[in-house]
């Protein structure tokens, strides 16, 4: 296998990505993303970002019941033309194994990132509610607020069904019970 650069991985002039190209681009430590055909590209996370996934994911681990899989940073293919990488997916112990998670998840978990709360908000929310994903989740790592946000699919939409702040729990009940505090997703993340 060779090294391949982001012009050799680029469509041909005038038409749009597919899954196929963006899984030649570079592994460059970048995350490539695409909505409709439309690359997006973002740098790498920071590492309170990364901290803040770490977190969600153990704590869904920890709640996690038999034939369900917490998985961290998967690529969900929902088209040929359309793919993201979440922080943090749950999806039945059934469907792992393949490269990309290819069936909705029952959750996506989105740690938003300054330049990613439009896209994560609208586009990215939008892609997961059309492709069936039950219970979305954007996780703000402020480390003076903390947020979480949780919308539920109801009748093929999305019902925000929690907004908590600081230290006010979330208490899950799809796609498991499981308790989320948004202040203790950044404790000592912040100097004293």
């Amino acid at each position: 296998m060779g090294v391949m650069t982001i012009a050799e991985a680029w469509p041909a002039a005038g038409q749009p990505f597919t899954v196929a190209e963006l899984d030649r681009m570079p592994d460059d430590g970048r995350r490539y993303e695409l909505v409709d055909g439309a690359l997006v590209v973002s740098p790498r996370p920071t590492q309170i970002h990364q901290v803040v996934a770490l977190r969600i994911a153990s704590a869904l681990e920890q709640a996690t019941p038999p034939g369900l899989q917490v998985v961290p940073e998967p690529a969900v293919m929902i088209s040929s033309s359309t793919e993201f990488d979440p922080d943090v997916v749950v999806v039945g112990l059934a469907t792992i194994g393949d490269a990309k998670v290819t069936t909705p998840p029952l959750l996506v978990v989105e740690v938003r990132s300054p330049k990613t709360a439009l896209v994560d908000l609208n586009t990215k929310k939008a892609a997961y509610q059309s492709f069936g994903v039950e219970s979305y989740w954007i996780v703000v790592p402020e480390v003076k607020r903390p947020e979480l946000i949780a919308f539920e699919l109801r009748d093929g939409r999305y019902l925000q069904v929690a907004h908590v702040t600081g230290g006010k729990p979330f208490r899950a009940e799809r796609p498991f019970p499981v308790e989320i505090v948004p202040a203790r997703l950044v404790t000592g993340l912040l100097p004293d």
